[in-house]
């Protein structure tokens, strides 16, 4: 387990301990990072296969009636 320092608002370090608590920061702010890191791997994969099942090389999915 690692150590760190993070600089963020008064704002929003007041809201997190206001829907967590103090004592729980650090697993909220994890549980944040790891959620933020696993939607732009998603985001990612997804640009990355966007157009990849087009209706010419995949007549079947040329429309939602073909693809059921």
């Amino acid at each position: 387990m690692a150590r760190t320092h993070v600089v963020m608002s008064d704002e929003t370090l007041r809201e997190i301990d206001r829907v967590v608590g103090q004592r729980s920061r650090s697993r909220f702010l994890e549980e944040a990072a790891r959620e933020k890191l696993e939607r732009l791997a998603l985001a990612s994969v997804l640009e990355d296969t966007a157009g990849l099942a087009s209706a010419r090389a995949s007549p079947e999915w040329r429309n939602r009636r073909a693809a059921a």
